[in-house]
């Protein structure tokens, strides 16, 4: 048998780091493991499965002559540089990017609702959601089994860790300074986050709103419209998020908690009298989004509103992508022959 070989672009970054520890955790079958990185992170060493891995520069060469799977996650700018460089022998290029979400030749896949998807890929490209897009579907796919889903308004609480690991140090930073008198550094962020919140998260759109819209249709193959205030908060990791939804029919409190808890992905924590539901402080490491505070919208007779929090690294960005790449090993016949 032929060699399963991966690559990793942007090894150094939070998510690169997450792909190593997830690819190790779920023993995913890696014969030869090619790592890659800018011109300031070529020659760091990283270790996977016990063995030291250097970090090559990242170039336009045949270095993914016969890599079968890339991870990439080096910013939406390296990845349409490079997208034909890593595929052009063959390579499936699951990227973790805003750069080809919405390119109608890349399947945008989450692989709870719409996993087949990766399968056509025209490009040699499979896309990554958003992480806040990701979480949220995760849980509306079961409910959208009951009633379809007409409407969606969702606020997210998005952590520090969704701007990258120099984003959480300059969290963490900015305390330090406050609490020693000092002016807080602000870069990562368009304003101070510690004992803050910031109503944006992205770069916004001409109509202010930002990616979950189109998103969301892509992947549930639906016509819901989805409304979304995103919002920076001083979390550490993970995000979480508010979610109203309008049905086609009434679900029942009962109905959705039952299927919630039964659908992958998903753990039900959902006893507010107990002071039982999800926080970024318990969700933080783990693979499932957590579901609670499910209640019956009081203002639509066929709504429904809940509460969510889940990993943005992990489920939000690479177990999302490494699951993708899981299903591609079963179902892909050029990679399920290896």
């Amino acid at each position: 048998t032929r060699i399963m070989k991966v690559a990793i672009v942007g090894v150094s970054g939070a998510v690169g780091q997450e792909f190593l520890r997830i690819l190790s955790e779920r023993a995913f079958p890696i014969d030869e493991l090619v790592l890659f990185g800018s011109e300031r992170s070529a020659g760091q060493t990283y270790m996977f499965n016990g063995k030291e891995h250097v970090v090559k520069l990242l170039q336009h060469n045949d270095d993914f002559q016969d890599v079968d799977i890339a991870f990439v996650s080096a910013g939406g700018g390296t990845s349409k540089e490079f997208a034909d460089t890593i595929t052009k022998h063959g390579a499936v290029m699951i990227d973790n990017s805003s750069a080809f979400r919405m390119d109608a030749e890349v399947p945008l896949v989450v692989p709870e609702c719409n996993a087949a998807d990766a399968l056509n890929r025209p490009r040699g490209i499979v896309a990554n959601p958003n992480c806040t897009t990701i979480m949220m579907v995760v849980v509306l796919q079961p409910l959208e089994q009951l009633s379809h889903i007409k409407r969606i308004r969702v606020s997210s609480y998005q952590s520090a860790s969704g701007a990258g690991a120099a984003a959480m140090a300059e969290l963490q930073t900015q305390y330090g300074q406050l609490l020693n008198g000092e002016k807080p550094t602000v870069s990562r962020f368009p304003h101070q986050l510690a004992y803050n919140v910031i109503p944006q998260v992205d770069v916004f759109t001409d109509n202010g709103y930002t990616k979950m819209f189109h998103e969301t249709q892509k992947i549930m193959h639906t016509d819901a419209k989805c409304s979304a205030t995103c919002v920076r908060v001083s979390s550490l990791r993970s995000h979480s998020e508010s979610v109203w939804i309008e049905t086609e029919h009434p679900i029942t409190v009962e109905e959705a908690r039952k299927a919630i808890a039964a659908a992958p992905g998903c753990t039900l924590k959902d006893d507010p009298s107990q002071c039982i539901y999800p926080m970024p402080l318990d969700t933080g490491g783990k693979d499932d989004i957590f579901v609670g505070r499910i209640r019956k919208d009081l203002a639509d007779e066929n709504g429904l509103t809940l509460w969510l929090s889940g990993d943005q690294i992990r489920k939000g960005a690479a177990l999302n992508a490494v699951q993708i790449a899981e299903y591609l090993l079963k179902h892909d016949e050029r990679l399920s022959k290896k």
